[in-house]
C-alpha cells in the first residue's frame, strides 16, 4: 500500500454517495449522478478494506470485507423481500445463485487469468483452498439443489422443518469454516511467501486510528453501494425490459455490482503475486453469500409465512455442477496458469448468455 494516510476522496466518496440518494427519485439524468457516485463508493471501499487488511494481516484482513459486503447483501435481500412480499421468494434464490457464479466464474476465472499472465504460474497453499471447496460445494447442493428432490412439499422448495434444518446446517458449516480459518488452522490460509516486489506487503502498516476510521468509512461505503445499487434497480428494470431480456439480468446487475469492491480487491491481490489472498477472499464470498444468507432468509420466510423457493432449474443445476468440479479440478494442484482461467471465464460468458437467452 503506497499511502498509508486517508486521500480526501477517499473519506468523501462514501459521505457524497449517501448524500446522493436524497435525490434518488429523481430520475433521468441524476440517474447518472447515481452511478458516477456508485462507482466511487466501491473504489472507496476498496481503499478502506486494503488499510484494515493491512493493519490486521491475512486471513482476517479478506475476511473482514467478505463478511461485510455478504451481511449488506443479506439485508438488501431481506429488505426486498419485505417490500415485495411472497413474491420476493424466488428472487432471494437467483441473486444468491448470480453471486455465486459471479465469484467462482467470474472473479477467480479473472484472478487466475491476470495473475498468470502477469507471473506465469501462481502457488498457493492447498489445505486452506481444499476446505473452502468442500464446504462450498456442500452448501451449494444442499441449499440449491436438494429442494429439487424433496417430497414433503411440491416444487424446487422445503418444508418449513426442512427450511429450518438446512438453514441451521447452513449456519454451522459457515461458523465451522471461519472457525478453522481464524483460529484452529489459520495457517492453512496465509501466503506461503511473499513477493519481492509486492510493496502493500512490505510497506508499514497503518496506524491504529487510520484502520479504525477506515473499517467505519467502510461500512459506510458498503451501505452506499448497496443503497444506490438498490436506487438504479428501476431504471435497470426499465431498460432491461426495453430490450426485451429476461428480467433474471437486473439481479445479475445488481449482485456485480455489490460485489465489485471484494472483486477489485482480489484482482488487485492477484495482480501482485499474491493469489493466496484472492482465493482466500473469493472462496470466502462464496461461502459467506450461502452460510448468511440462506439462514436469514428461511427465518424471515418461517416468520412470514411465505413460502420460498431455493431450488434451481435443469439448466441452472447444471451450470452449478460443472462449475463445481471444474472449480475442484482447477484448484486441485497448488498451482495456476492462464488456463485454469480462461477455463473459468468461459463458463462465466456461457452462463451471462444463457442468462440472456434462456
Amino acid at each position: 500500500m503506497q499511502k498509508i494516510g486517508l486521500p480526501a476522496w477517499t473519506w468523501l466518496s462514501p459521505f457524497i454517495g449517501s448524500l446522493l440518494l436524497l435525490g434518488a427519485k429523481l430520475g433521468g439524468p441524476f440517474d447518472l449522478a447515481l452511478a458516477i457516485g456508485l462507482i466511487a463508493c466501491v473504489l472507496a471501499a476498496v481503499h478502506h478494506a486494503e488499510v484494515v487488511a493491512h493493519k490486521i494481516g491475512e486471513p482476517y484482513g479478506t475476511l473482514v470485507l467478505a463478511v461485510a459486503v455478504t451481511v449488506i447483501e443479506v439485508s438488501l435481500i431481506v429488505s426486498l423481500m419485505l417490500s415485495s412480499g411472497p413474491a420476493g421468494a424466488g428472487p432471494a434464490r437467483d441473486t444468491v445463485f448470480a453471486a455465486i457464479m459471479i465469484i467462482l466464474n467470474g472473479l477467480v476465472g479473472l484472478c487466475l487469468l491476470l495473475g498468470a499472465a502477469r507471473h506465469l504460474e501462481q502457488r498457493y497453499g492447498q489445505a486452506g483452498v481444499s476446505a473452502a471447496r468442500a464446504t462450498l460445494a456442500a452448501l451449494a447442493i444442499l441449499t440449491m439443489v436438494l429442494p429439487n428432490y424433496t417430497t414433503s412439499t411440491p416444487g424446487p422448495a422445503y418444508s418449513s422443518s426442512q427450511l429450518g434444518f438446512v438453514g441451521l446446517v447452513s449456519l454451522v458449516l459457515y461458523g465451522t469454516f471461519v472457525l478453522v480459518q481464524t483460529v484452529r488452522h489459520r495457517d492453512y490460509f496465509l501466503p506461503s511467501g511473499v513477493a519481492a516486489h509486492d510493496e502493500d506487503v512490505h510497506a508499514a502498516p497503518p496506524s491504529a486510528l487510520a484502520a479504525w476510521i477506515s473499517l467505519g468509512l467502510l461500512v459506510v461505503a458498503l451501505v452506499a453501494v448497496v443503497l444506490l445499487a438498490k436506487s438504479l434497480a428501476p431504471t435497470l428494470e426499465a431498460v432491461v425490459a426495453q430490450a426485451g431480456a429476461p428480467k433474471a439480468v437486473v439481479g445479475v446487475v445488481i449482485a456485480a455490482l455489490v460485489l465489485a469492491p471484494e472483486s477489485l480487491a482480489a484482482v488487485r491481490a492477484a495482480r501482485a503475486d499474491r493469489l493466496q489472498t484472492s482465493l482466500n477472499l473469493a472462496l470466502g464470498s462464496a461461502l459467506a453469500s450461502i452460510g448468511l444468507t440462506i439462514p436469514v432468509v428461511a427465518v424471515v420466510s418461517l416468520v412470514m409465512g411465505w413460502p420460498l423457493s431455493l431450488g434451481l432449474d435443469a439448466k441452472a443445476m447444471v451450470l452449478l455442477v460443472l462449475t463445481l468440479l471444474v472449480t475442484t479440478l482447477s484448484l486441485g494442484t497448488g498451482r495456476t496458469t492462464v488456463l485454469q482461467g480462461v477455463v473459468h471465464l468461459v463458463i462465466f460468458a456461457v452462463y451471462l448468455f444463457t442468462t440472456v437467452v434462456p
